[in-house]
């Protein structure tokens, strides 16, 4: 008799299930909703936010169905969208009273509508792709002549701490277009200049030039060195990219390069076009400032009298701070930033790693500036704010530096996270956007919705036609298949797109032609000879081995896909590749639970619904 263990039966049960449970939130659809996040790296969002933006909505009369928190924003689901622009707009006016400086980011947003109980056991519906879910479609171009432009200023400065740390003298250091000139009085004074700037980079390809009286080595950077500037100026784009568009709350947003000097960025579910640009194309630039600390200069700020070369902030803890204009150090020279603990109070603190050249500088700033405070700002369109202002205690060289003092451990992180995101390397430019509406994703999402379902009631007729029982069963498998496939999905929280709906259309295929190996080869059996219990028994265990064959070239295949595709082809070959496997478990396991179920504890079992046995004309009686 062809019976399963009792655990066989509990594990499909558990597993159709499980299925059940995580595709269920697939079919609530979503709300409208708004989200609020922090504008300014200064500001965090918390409980008290969530507290306002609640108080702001019940005063403008506005009931949300339910406003949550996470670690980055606070959210409000609305019933309409009428309701939803109402309440970003109270809510904007509640938290930004300056729209020329806002300090909150208040963006629309959809959400989805699962109920509570499914999500206290993490069931959530699967992301959908730009082209289902709509959304805004940006091509950036990265300024490749300003990411070289900003590193040859750079090195200017760079090369001005070297000569005076090795005692060359020179005439001055500038740029001029692409080259750095570097003037000496004299050709001896020169090659001295040459050696030391030769052994300290090799990113300057150098050439001599006179000029009247003036030696001059004339510095351009090797076609190495620029590709790789290029090469870094786009991941580092792509990095701070994705911290920026964290603040919208985009669910599996698409960041990728195009070519050599392009980024894709695409946003599902943002409906606020003019909101995203805003934020991709912010700049910020971290400073390292001196604190002036000059007896009576902060009152004289606070009465509205700031010293010529200063300017008044805040710190974080709501104090006036009057910080000196000159720039000692930028972000630029910040290879890493790590939250940790003080190695002489075990206080939080912030570790950070400079370049060799913002080691040379840092090192004479604090060596002059003992017991004195500096100030690490972040700007960000033109506005400062300060993240911490610590007291210089010692000299500090090596370019290891440790911020610390007054500050918490979940403080030292954040600070540490926003150093570590810095700024875009090079400028960029929106050169081409297009917005797909809801209702045409929604137009999508039925085609693919109405093509899936019409494929399987093909496919489930014939069946059934065919195999009569057998073909149920088939059909009850491919169904806990297609079920399974999109539990499968939502549990990863993957992301689908039109190519995954094909994804999902090749998969019902894939998975009855393993069915119809297995039927066919029961009826093989029959034709032979073989009691329907043996043809059963026989007929699963011999087409074992040709779909696991057939299945295991085809996953290489989507592997490979997978590996070196991307975007469309990626999408697609994730569903494929899961597919796969749900198939093998529904079209095998289940499929054979259920004959089990029907004729298993059959001692006597004369026949089997199978639809017509062809027999060959020696055999029939």
């Amino acid at each position: 008799m062809n019976r399963y263990p009792i655990w066989v039966y509990v594990t499909v049960a558990v597993a159709l299930l499980l299925g059940v449970i995580y595709t269920l939130p697939n079919f609530y659809g979503e709300l409208p909703a708004v989200q609020v996040s922090s504008a300014k790296a200064t500001i965090k969002v918390d409980s008290k936010l969530m507290e306002r933006v609640e108080a702001a909505l019940k005063a403008g009369n506005l009931s949300a169905g339910g406003v949550t928190l996470d670690a980055t924003s606070v959210r409000a689901r609305l019933a309409t969208t009428d309701e939803q622009l109402k309440a970003r707009d109270t809510i904007e006016r509640a938290l930004n009273p300056d729209p020329a400086d806002p300090t909150y980011v208040v963006a629309l947003n959809l959400l989805p509508a699962t109920p509570a109980w499914l999500q206290s056991m993490h069931a959530k519906p699967m992301y959908l792709g730009l082209d289902l879910r709509g959304g805004v479609h940006f091509l950036l171009q990265v300024d490749m002549k300003g990411a070289l432009t900003k590193r040859l200023d750079s090195m200017s400065a760079d090369l001005r701490s070297l000569l005076r740390d090795k005692g060359v003298r020179h005439g001055g250091v500038a740029r001029e277009g692409n080259s750095v000139l570097v003037k000496f009085r004299d050709a001896e004074t020169r090659d001295k200049g040459r050696n030391a700037i030769t052994d300290s980079t090799a990113d300057l390809q150098l050439s001599e030039r006179q000029d009247g009286a003036d030696f001059t080595l004339v510095g351009t950077l090797s076609p190495q060195s620029q590709n790789r500037i290029q090469e870094f100026a786009v991941k580092q784009n792509i990095t701070t990219l994705h911290n920026r568009i964290n603040e919208l709350g985009v669910a599996e947003p698409v960041i990728q390069q195009q070519g050599s000097d392009r980024i894709v960025v695409q946003l599902p579910g943002v409906q606020d076009t003019a909101k995203a640009k805003d934020i991709l194309g912010r700049t910020a630039t971290l400073e390292i400032r001196m604190v002036d600390d000059t007896a009576g200069a902060l009152e004289g700020a606070l009465q509205g009298q700031v010293p010529f070369g200063t300017e008044l902030y805040t710190e974080r803890g709501g104090q006036p701070l009057l910080v000196k204009k000159q720039v000692v150090l930028t972000g630029d020279r910040l290879t890493d930033a790590q939250p940790g603990f003080a190695s002489d109070t075990n206080e939080p603190a912030v570790h950070l790693t400079l370049d060799s050249a913002g080691s040379r500088i840092f090192k004479d700033v604090t060596r002059d500036n003992v017991n004195k405070r500096m100030a690490i700002l972040l700007i960000e369109k033109g506005k400062g704010e300060v993240v911490t202002a610590p007291v210089i205690r010692t000299e500090i060289a090596g370019g290891r530096v440790q911020i610390s003092g007054r500050m918490t451990t979940t403080e030292a992180y954040d600070i540490a996270l926003l150093l570590r995101a810095g700024s875009l390397a090079a400028p960029m430019e929106i050169v081409e956007e297009r917005t797909i509406g809801p209702s045409l994703g929604a137009e999508n999402i039925e085609k693919g919705f109405k093509s899936t379902l019409w494929g399987f009631a093909a496919i489930a007729a014939f069946m059934v036609a065919y195999y009569l029982i057998f073909g149920l069963v088939s059909v009850l498998a491919l169904a806990s298949n297609l079920m399974l496939l999109i539990a499968l999905l939502s549990l990863l929280q993957a992301t689908l797109t039109l190519p995954g709906i094909a994804a999902i259309a090749l998969a019902l295929g894939m998975a009855i032609d393993s069915n119809v190996l297995i039927n066919e080869r029961v009826r093989e059996e029959l034709r032979n000879g073989a009691s329907p219990q043996a043809a059963i028994s026989a007929g699963y265990e011999r087409a074992w081995a040709t779909i696991v064959d057939s299945n295991i070239t085809t996953l290489i295949a989507g592997l490979a896909l997978l590996i070196f595709g991307s975007g469309a082809v990626r999408g697609f070959a994730v569903v494929h590749c899961l597919g796969i496997l749900t198939s093998m478990f529904s079209a095998v396991v289940i499929s054979r639970a259920l004959v089990n179920l029907l004729y298993g504890r059959q001692r006597k079992l004369d026949k089997i619904s199978i639809g017509q046995v062809w027999k060959p004309q020696g055999n029939q009686g």
